[in-house]
């Protein structure tokens, strides 16, 4: 296909407003006009009866003729300049059909060619924004306009509102502590936290509107909003002062001041303060990472303040504000720092760097669970519903990365900083909340349970990324097993051994989709049981239950062992054959009898924007799979895939903080991502008018693992044996048995391993 047609086939797919066009008649080198003549340039140039002329008349300065060797080398010249820009208009168009069809989870320029690639995120512009009419009437600087940029690493709001503008009126109301009645239900904490305002005691708003708050703007995607500034009762600079350069004191304080109002405005924006209780706006940044190191990152009180040139001798007699959050987390406190610039008269006369702002506790307030695990306190976090969370969002973060004695309790303020047992972080961290618990610490006898939620937000990257009609499997897995290795470590499993360090691994289980459901912007409810604990030396083992429901209704339920293990019981692994290595179905063919091999481009199917049913951006887990038709144990079918290890993996910094390995689902996804390659390529999804992949319902998937991915591992291969195609009408099932080895074992199993291709509107099956 060549570039016009691939250019072509994807604007057939998708709708630009803007698109790259040229204005006129198409370009045709031998209808060039020269100056004064009536005849096209070339017109003599077609032969006529195999003669062409030796000199064509060409006026000129000196009157002469040009041969029409010199004739036809201009016009090959202009014409191949032509087709140069031509072919680059193509790019650029194909350049952005791409980046729009990619979806928000893809970096901008990220996969651009060369002529059509965007200026490098962060970069400052070269002259202030355009111009527009604001809120507030008189000539304000707009936004620039990005597409986000949504990873796993993106912050995942505690709170979300259809708010995107504020007036005064507004502003007053977040000044005297009403956050809910402005944001909306979400953001209520009745009463807890009274002090959390926009403004402290006895400092004037200094804001007099805020408009396009957007929770993915920026240039770090990050966050961004723009306000209106009030006149700043000050003096003003040293006029003599140059761009960069001193600015005074009062009209730096006032700067400053409001700044920090705006940071206010996105950190209530963004629920920041949910996650605590008794707690207040503090202006600094954290001054230690979330291990407890000393960190050197923006603080208040070293923001810096400059004029530019265009400032120099400004009085601060109000203007515009944009800001542009460069940092966002929970960890070691909820805390933001944002770039402030101010324009005033359509000139950019000031620029805030570093401005932070964090949410603590006031000294002595409950901050996390007690001795014990209870949480005695109402620690400030409620759900969409109202009801209180015994430990939010805040804790969970810090059980992933941070101080887990705020996270769990006391007993496990050791682990910090040590490689421990410890939830996911990042974008794999798939538990924000615990609702209840039925339980006491150190009963490790089973029957404890608890009840956790999930917010899958439709912003969620794993939609983004998923060729799933809504989230893919690994996202059940995990969210389901997280919240029960949670209710494990919480009852205490490690804290009789506090000088060990304990790796906690998945061993294996069984789990079944109940009944197809949307799951974008749900708030999934995952209830947790524990059956059993079996301690041996250097292992404990535990088993659980558990069963995921939306709305009061269960759509997923399974069952799972864990093992918590020292260093040498990690090492100690064989995997599943007793520590042989045992071949692959296709490796095991002596090389004159194996059967015929073709291979499914994974890769270059990704790189079709347009190419549906695909995995792509951080679940892009294949490159290519090698398919022997009729093949593998059952004759149906047979699969083989062999994927790099790059220590470098994205998914090593999330699972787990210090001690890096590939999630276990993850490997299961590679599996899936294999059968659904196999079912596109197969012509499955033909005649469907939208085809879509979903779990199958009733299909029980069971999986053992006896073994891990580590960074240094360097490839892993899986091998699916397909044992059963069936139909229904608008659907496909394909079940089948996998295995997955690392270099020196096979270490994962999985049997009845099913998708579905189902037509959208298809009866169930």
């Amino acid at each position: 296909m060549t570039l016009a047609e691939d250019t072509l086939r994807f604007n057939e797919t998708v709708r630009f407003d803007e698109t790259l066009e040229f204005d006129g008649e198409p370009f045709d080198p031998l209808r060039l006009t020269a100056a004064g003549s009536s005849a096209p340039v070339g017109a003599d140039l077609a032969p006529t009866g195999g003669a062409v002329p030796a000199t064509v008349p060409s006026p000129g300065p000196s009157g002469g003729s040009r041969s029409a060797a010199q004739i036809a080398a201009v016009v090959r010249e202009v014409s191949a300049a032509v087709a140069a820009a031509h072919d680059s208009a193509l790019v650029a168009q194909l350049a952005l059909s791409r980046l729009a069809l990619a979806g928000p989870s893809r970096s901008l320029g990220a996969e651009l060619p060369a002529p059509a690639r965007l200026p490098a995120p962060g970069r400052r512009p070269s002259a202030p924004p355009a111009l527009t009419a604001g809120p507030a009437g008189p000539a304000t600087a707009a936004p620039q306009e990005t597409s986000p940029r949504i990873t796993e690493a993106s912050f995942k709001p505690l709170a979300r509102t259809s708010r995107d503008a504020l007036d005064a009126a507004d502003l007053a109301a977040l000044s005297r502590g009403e956050v809910a009645a402005v944001f909306g239900a979400p953001y209520e904490q009745h009463g807890v936290n009274p002090d959390v305002t926009l403004t402290e005691s006895g400092v004037p708003t200094l804001l007099g509107w805020v408009a396009d708050l957007r929770l993915r703007g920026g240039a770090q995607s990050a966050g961004s909003l723009r306000a209106g500034l009030l006149p700043l009762a000050t003096t003003p600079a040293n006029s003599g002062s140059t761009g960069g350069g001193p600015v005074g004191d009062a009209l730096a304080r006032g700067l400053l001041a409001a700044a920090g109002q705006a940071v206010r405005v996105f950190a209530l924006y963004a629920g920041l303060h949910l996650c605590l209780a008794d707690a207040r706006f503090v202006p600094e940044a954290p001054t230690e990472d979330p291990d407890g190191r000393p960190r050197t990152g923006p603080a208040h009180p070293t923001a810096s303040v400059r004029l530019t040139d265009a400032g120099q001798g400004w009085d601060g007699a109000g203007g515009e504000i944009q800001l542009e959050v460069g940092t966002i987390d929970l960890l070691p406190r909820p805390w933001l720092a944002a770039r402030v610039l101010v324009h005033a008269d359509g000139r950019l006369v000031a620029e805030l760097d570093d401005v932070a702002v964090t949410v603590r506790e006031r000294p002595g307030a409950p901050v996390g669970p007690e001795h014990g695990g209870a949480v005695p306190a109402d620690l400030g976090r409620r759900n969409a519903a109202g009801e209180r969370a015994l430990l939010s969002e805040f804790h969970m973060a810090h059980c992933a990365r941070g101080d887990q004695g705020i996270g769990l309790g006391p007993e496990f303020g050791g682990y910090r900083g040590r490689r421990a047992t410890r939830l996911p972080g990042g974008g794999l961290r798939l538990v924000d909340r615990i609702m209840a618990t039925d339980s006491r610490r150190g009963d490790l006898r089973g029957g404890a349970t608890h009840v956790t939620e999930y917010d899958a937000a439709a912003d969620c990257w794993y939609f983004a990324d998923t060729a799933n009609a809504s989230m893919p499997n690994c996202v059940y897995m995990e969210t389901s097993l997280q919240s029960a290795l949670l209710l494990g470590y919480y009852l205490g499993a490690t804290v009789a051994e506090p000088a060990e360090d304990y790796s906690l691994r998945n061993l294996g289980g069984s789990a079944t989709v109940l009944r197809e459901v949307e799951l974008r912007d749900a708030t999934i409810r995952q209830h947790s049981t524990l059956l059993s604990t079996n301690p041996m030396p250097g292992t404990a083992l535990q088993d659980f239950s558990y069963e995921m429901a939306v709305d009061g209704e269960p759509f997923y339920r399974g069952e799972s062992m864990f093992g918590y293990f020292n260093a040498p019981a990690l090492a100690r692994q064989t995997g599943l054959d007793g520590g042989r290595l045992v071949p692959t179905w296709l490796d095991a063919f002596d090389e004159r009898e194996r059967p015929a091999i073709r291979t499914i481009d994974v890769a270059a199917r990704r790189a079709d924007p347009a190419a549906p049913l695909c995995a792509r951006g951080q679940l892009a887990l294949l490159d290519d799979v090698e398919v022997v038709d009729g093949g593998g144990r059952h004759g149906r079918g047979y699969l083989r895939a062999q994927r790099p290890i790059d220590p470098g993996d994205w998914f090593f910094a999330r699972h787990f903080h210090l001690d890096p390995v590939i999630p276990g689902s993850l490997g299961v996804e590679a599996v899936i991502q294999a059968l659904q390659e196999w079912a596109v390529d197969a012509g499955h999804a033909d005649g469907m008018a939208r085809p879509g992949f979903v779990l199958p319902v009733g299909v029980t998937l069971h999986w053992k693992y006896r073994g891990q991915l580590l960074p240094s591992d360097g490839t892993f291969t899986l091998e699916v044996h397909i044992s059963d195609v069936s139909r229904r009408p608008g659907r496909v099932r394909v079940t089948a048995d996998a295995s997955l080895w690392k270099p020196t074992m096979r270490i994962y199993e999985l049997t009845d391993i099913a998708i579905e291709l189902r037509d959208e509107g298809a009866p169930s099956w």
